[in-house]
């Protein structure tokens, strides 16, 4: 944490970004979900390496479980995850599939996502959406070719 802080602070510096409210609560609220994320990581690393694996395979498998883990959740964070994990697709360019809902199943513990019913509902149309997109795609690429990416400007809107 300390060195992604000093990280920001001195891009932020040579940027021409003061350090005021605004730039503090992102930075206080990146913090929090930077911890609460370790957290999820570091438990399910842990509890990988009671089951007996070995540590680097927990610490890779560990890391990379929690990303279905963060669409498994309660009802009150499902669409801030869903909104922030999203946020990633879109902001890559990549075509996004929709379900009814958000894309989320809920549940406590282990076994209980499997009775969320509108959950599962959703998570099907979500697979079938995802697969008549992927059809589509590799049919428009035979036929018109990929979308032309166009070189990216940056805008410094601060001045």
């Amino acid at each position: 944490i300390p060195v992604s802080l000093m990280a920001t602070l001195t891009m932020m510096y040579f940027c021409g970004v003061s350090v005021n409210m605004m730039s503090l609560s992102g930075l206080a609220i990146s913090v929090g979900m930077l911890v609460d994320n370790s957290v999820v990581v570091i438990e399910n690393t842990f509890r990988l390496r009671s089951l007996g694996e070995s540590t680097m395979k927990s610490a890779v498998s560990g890391a990379r479980q929690v990303g279905a883990a963060v669409a498994v959740c309660r009802r009150g964070g499902s669409s801030a995850a869903f909104d922030r994990l999203n946020k990633y697709f879109t902001i890559s360019g990549m075509p996004v599939a929709s379900g009814y809902y958000w894309n989320s199943v809920h549940g406590m513990t282990p076994g209980e996502a499997a009775q969320d019913a509108e959950g599962l509902r959703n998570m099907r149309m979500v697979a079938r959406n995802m697969a008549f997109l992927m059809k589509s795609i590799a049919l428009g690429r035979e036929k018109y070719g990929l979308p032309e990416k166009e070189k990216g400007e940056m805008t410094n809107f601060i001045r």
